[in-house]
This record gives C-alpha cells, structure tokens and sequence, in this order.
C-alpha cells in the first residue's frame, strides 16, 4: 500500500480502489412514499430548516454499478433524519447481497455536500483551479474524490464543488460493503423510515347565502417536506389514523406554497382510498414533486356541496360525576357571558384529522374568514363538530334564584334563570346546555322552557331571542340520593 502524502490542499491516496472496489450508486425513476399524520406546527412552519417532527416509510428503487466480489458502494441523496436501524437494501434478483453497512449523516457546513456522494463532481480551489475530479465518495472533515483511473483523492481545502446536472442532491448518504455475484448493473430496492416528512387534512367550507345552513365544501391534504433533501416524481400514500412508535429514537408523527401537483375535479383523478390494518389509506392518482423546505397541497376528496348546522351555544358545567353529593350552596355557579358559535356537518366519506377553516361572503361577495377548528378522524355517516367563534351580539347571564338541602330527607332542590340578549337585528336561537353536577340522581322539577334533549347528565334547551331583546330561561331540579350515599 503506498503511504499518502499530505499537502496543503490534498491528500492522494493511490490504490484505494483496488483495495475496497469502492462504486457509486445512483438512483433510478420509481419512489414511492408512505405518509403518516403529523399535528407538528414546526413541520408546516414557514421559516426553512430540518426538523424531526413526522414519519415516512420510503422505498426507493436505486440502479447500482456493481464489481464482482466484495466491495464498497456509496449511495447518496438520503434524508438527514432516517432511521438507521431500520434501513434496508435488497436485490430482488439475488445478484449481490449486503455484508455491512454505515449511514454517513449529513451535518455542519457540509451537509449540501453530503448529497452530491456517489456524483460525478469537480472539487475547486480558491482561484477556479481543478483540485479533484470524479466521483464523490465521502463528504464531512473533507471530500474523498476517486478518477476514472481508480485514484482516490482526500481535499481537505476547496472554495467549490461544482456536480453536472441541474439537481443538486441534498441529504445524508450510506455506505455498503456488498458481495456480488458478477460485474455489472444491478437494481436494489432501498426502505427506511424517516422524519421531516407528514400531512394532514386541510378543508375549507364557504358557507352558502340563506337562512338555512349550507356550505361548498373542499378536502385537500397538506404534505410538508423538512426531511434535508428534495423528492422528484413519487407516488404517493398517506395513511389516517395514529400507529404506535415505540421507539423514542424513531421519528415522530406529530409557508410558501410549493408545486406539487394539479388533479382534476373527477372521482377519478382523486386518490384511491383503501384500508390498511386498521388505518386507511389515500393513494395520490399521479406522481409528485415535494422540493426540500415546502407544503404541498392536493386534493382528497371531490369538492361538493354539503349541508350543515350551526348553533349559538351556552354551556355551563361538564360531564364531571362527584363520589358524593355536593351540598355547597356555592357549587357550579356560572358567570360567563359569552355565546359560541359552533358548525356541525356530517362526513360524507371517511375523513381524516386535519383543520377546517370556515369562510362566508360579505355584502360585498367577499370570503371572509369566521373561523377554525380541528376535525378528529370522523368515519363516514358520523358528524364532525368545530367551534367558529364567540358571538359579537348575542350575551348570557346565569344566577341561582334558590337552593335548598335536605340532609335528613337526602334531597337537594336548585333553580337557575338565565338571561340571554340579542344585540342584532335579526331573531337568534341560543341552544343552552346545562350539566346538573351535583349528584347523579336528579329530575327536572320545573322549566320555562321544553327541553330539546335530556340524557344523564345533560339538560338542553333551544331558547329564540328577538332583535334587539332579550329573552329568560328558569328552571329547577331536585337532587335525591340513598342512606349509604349521605355526605359526611
């Protein structure tokens, strides 16, 4: 082996080839992308950078110039956080196999230079000068260089590195020790997991002139790219729903606009919905660009249009069920004053987690934003409920008008009477929700008003308010409960 010689800009190093049948592998047209669901605000975030936020299972068809017997092949353009124990390279026509390998990550000021391994590249000095030419093997401390002759040159100084083509790979790369069975071009296939890639649900409903509730309703998918490395014509697959990672390390599923692609509003140019497990999946009908540092948008679902439901809502207490009952007088009194204002629309299809913004004409005919809620993954037929807002004209006030216990006789009355105002010019229906959370065992003694629904815990009334009036609420329940549940 000959000793390497150092110099102020380079270290050859003459016979590496020999030594390790060190080749490049490029990769070939077919990628395919599975998408997982990811809430990560740093992941849709405008500003540029990486992140570690999102999952993606990627499988990557890479052509491989292979030398026959063991050697050393650097593949590059990877993503800058994959999961390094869960990456694999097979060759479905059995020609080489894998003995070893080694994920070389992409980091510091080098990591553009990272994804250009495995590239034909020259290597620059400070005044244009040729330092290096051929194929990059290695990029970090330095840049390992090898020529068509079979010499490899380590450049510890350079200004640039200049690579043909008009993509500039970007990403981390990995490093094989294969044994082959022949010389010669081989495919590979390439899986790993990785984070910087997620989607999630993006709809808009623009609600519809009238009395009636009605809305044009739009389903898109959002992909956000942070992974450190651009993806060129991949077929895409999103998956709904939340798989368990059990790994810390694993990555996680958790703004220019950038191009991607364009579908037509048909059925059939929507993606193919599919089951998976117990998941669901959304194959995209057309290959992708998702360039590094970008939020793509496509559509999921046909546009239509749906009708819907809105109330104003005043709600007081919750669900909460006490181990005894409560005898403070002080107990659940209330006091705010705001009305919300909630849509509710049924699922036409399954729809997956994501943001609904809500948008209404002006006098003008102008859209204008009202709201935005999130949508939990809502099967087909089951109603999807997001809150817009407070209501600007319309106010409630709650105050007790008696309270009475009864220890001995294990009985407990109460009444309220709430106030409800309509500042506006038009009538309001206010739906008032109360949650009688003393006890479990209560009745409805008496109420101004019929109650729209009534379960355990729940009592519901639709109260109308004229313009520019108000309009009162009472009612009273009693409370009753055993000996063995009397408070101490």
């Amino acid at each position: 082996m000959t000793t390497p010689h150092r110099t102020a800009l380079a270290l050859a190093v003459a016979g590496f080839a020999a030594l390790t049948g060190t080749s490049a592998a490029h990769a070939a047209n077919t990628t395919e992308l599975t998408l997982y669901r990811s809430d990560s605000a740093a992941l849709y975030a405008s500003n540029g950078g990486s992140v570690d936020d999102g999952y993606a299972v990627v499988r990557e068809q890479r052509a491989l110039n292979l030398t026959g017997g063991t050697h050393d092949v650097v593949i590059g353009d990877l993503p800058n956080s994959l999961d390094a124990e869960a990456l694999a390279l097979g060759f479905p026509d059995g020609s080489a196999k894998v003995i070893s390998q080694r994920l070389l990550l992409a980091q510091g000021a080098g990591a553009a230079v990272t994804g250009l391994t495995g590239h034909r590249v020259d290597v620059l000095g400070s005044g244009g000068q040729s330092l290096a030419s051929g194929t990059l093997l290695r990029a970090g401390d330095g840049l390992l260089v090898q020529d068509d002759g079979g010499h490899s040159t380590l450049v510890s100084n350079y200004a640039a590195v200049r690579a043909s083509g008009t993509d500039f790979p970007t990403g981390s790369s990995l490093s094989l020790r294969i044994d082959a069975a022949h010389t010669g071009a081989a495919k590979a296939v390439l899986s790993y997991p990785t984070s910087g890639l997620g989607w999630r649900a993006a709809y808009v409903a623009t609600l519809q002139p009238g009395a009636s509730c009605h809305m044009q309703f739009e389903s898109r998918a959002s992909i956000a790219n942070r992974s450190g490395r651009d993806w060129h014509g991949a077929q895409l697959t999103l998956i709904a729903g939340e798989p368990n990672m059990a790994k810390a390390s694993a990555p996680r599923p958790m703004m220019a606009m950038a191009r991607g692609f364009s579908a037509k509003a048909g059925g059939a140019d929507m993606p193919q919905q599919d089951s998976v497990g117990d998941y669901r999946s959304y194959t995209l009908p057309a290959v992708v660009d998702l360039p590094d540092g970008s939020v793509s948008q496509v559509p999921l679902y046909a546009s239509r249009a749906l009708d819907c439901e809105r109330t104003a809502l005043y709600e007081n207490g919750n669900g909460f069920q006490p181990q005894q009952p409560i005898l403070n007088q002080d107990f659940n009194q209330g006091g705010d004053t705001a009305i919300v204002t909630t849509l509710k629309v049924k699922a036409f299809d399954s729809l997956p987690a994501g943001y609904l913004r809500v948008l209404t004409a002006d006098r003008k005919g102008t859209p204008q934003f009202i709201g935005e809620g999130r949508i939990n993954d809502t099967p087909k037929g089951s109603d999807a409920t997001i809150t817009l807002g407070t209501a600007f004209d319309l106010r409630a006030e709650r105050e007790r008008t008696s309270f009475s216990a009864d220890k001995t006789g294990r009985t407990m009355d109460e009444a309220f009477r709430i106030t409800l105002s309509n500042a506006g010019d038009s009538v309001r229906t206010v739906t008032v929700r109360e949650h009688p959370g003393r006890w479990r065992q209560w009745t409805l003694v008496s109420s101004s008003s019929k109650p729209s629904e009534k379960t355990p815990d729940t009592l519901t009334f639709r109260v109308e308010i004229p313009a520019n009036a108000k309009a009162v609420l009472d009612y009273a329940v009693r409370y009753s409960w055993t000996a063995d549940e009397t408070p101490q």
